[in-house]
């Protein structure tokens, strides 16, 4: 009797042990991927058409470098790369709030039309207001970062019309029809082609230059950002980040259902208002100022629970950190494979997350 009670008693500290270990290993893998992302961004002020070693890239950083060099890595690269690890931070945890929030491992801003209804939006403010143009040289392949936005904030507005609207849409079917997560994206899918259908719709009426910038700009791309917009997208991406890791606790409640949670004291409706909003905020500032990068938002969270599990104190960090990780991947591989210019960032996440996502679909499992 005695030693089966000090078993017991001993085995919640055993237990506590098994956790700390865990929780270890879990921060040495996130410590690593941030390295990684540290390691593949000096790859990248490296590698390209006009080729530099790593040693030059880090002296340019440092200032200790001036002329072409410079221009090349402080000029172009720099902001393209922390573009693209800020975009990939805010669209991997959008799609770990979907995904949370509607308790549907395969939302996402892409597959529930979010993207579309911002990139709607932004194509009726480039069209119809002159918020966008080109220059010539951007008709040619491999200069996309020759468009530019002319009206970034009402750009910024209207994508984020775009992308509210699509997301109060979903929002009322989920709650008043009580639709099933299949039935959800389903949902999506028809927004999609509504908001596809919408945005022909705007092209039919604008002049060749307008259609080529609307183009250029849907093929997504994070080479076209100037230093206000990515400060403008870090400082939402942060504020979103902050919240939802405030908010950990309450999205762990709502794993086990909307019932288990308001049982835990939690404001259910409210927080998938809040969350979702500030999702389609994060979405639509990625979308309005790199265009449609698809599937990332669906990618970066499956792979993160993979990795550490369903705590989101955990999820939080790591679906934002392999989003940014991925992101800054494929767009260093397109800059690399293609030389001079760079393959369109979003071909590239299309096909990485175009197999999860008919992966999950064929699984049919739930979160």
């Amino acid at each position: 009797m005695s030693c089966t009670l000090e078993y017991l008693s001993g085995q919640p500290g055993e237990l506590s042990g098994l956790y700390k270990a865990g929780l270890k290993k879990k921060i040495a893998l996130g410590l690593g991927l941030t390295a990684a992302t540290v390691v593949l961004g000096v790859y990248a002020l490296a590698a390209g058409s006009y080729d530099l070693g790593p040693l030059d890239a880090l002296r340019c950083l440092l200032g200790l470098e001036s002329g072409a060099n410079a221009v090349v890595v402080l000029g172009i690269r720099l902001p393209r790369i922390i573009a693209a690890i800020i975009t990939g931070w805010a669209l991997g945890l959008a799609g770990l709030a979907t995904q949370t929030l509607l308790r549907n491992p395969m939302a996402s801003p892409f597959t529930l039309g979010i993207s579309h209804g911002a990139a709607f939006g932004a194509a009726f403010a480039i069209v119809f207001l002159g918020a966008g143009t080109t220059r010539e040289a951007a008709l040619r392949v491999g200069a996309m970062s020759d468009f530019f936005i002319n009206s970034p904030y009402a750009v910024t507005l209207f994508a984020f019309m775009g992308a509210i609207s699509a997301t109060l849409v979903i929002l009322l079917l989920a709650r008043l029809k009580k639709m099933s997560p299949e039935a959800v994206v389903l949902a999506g899918v028809a927004l999609t082609s509504l908001f596809v259908s919408g945005t022909i719709l705007v092209q039919y009426f604008a002049t060749e230059t307008e259609i080529a910038t609307v183009v250029f700009w849907t093929f997504g791309d994070v080479a076209r950002s100037n230093w206000q917009e990515i400060g403008f997208l870090a400082v939402a991406t942060l504020g979103i980040t902050l919240y939802f890791s405030l908010k950990r606790w309450d999205l762990n409640a709502l794993v086990a259902g909307a019932e288990s949670a308001q049982g835990l004291g939690v404001r259910v409706e409210r927080l998938r208002l809040e969350g979702m909003v500030l999702a389609a905020l994060a979405a639509a500032l990625a979308t309005a100022f790199h265009g449609v990068i698809a599937f990332l938002g669906l990618l970066a969270p499956h792979i993160s629970r993979r990795l550490v599990g369903a705590d989101h104190r955990l999820l939080v960090p790591f679906s934002g950190l392999v989003g940014a990780l991925l992101l800054l991947a494929a767009d260093t591989t397109g800059r690399v494979v293609v030389g001079s210019g760079s393959l369109p960032v979003g071909v590239l996440t299309s096909f990485m997350g175009a197999p999860l996502f008919l992966y999950l679909l064929l699984k049919g499992q739930r979160p």
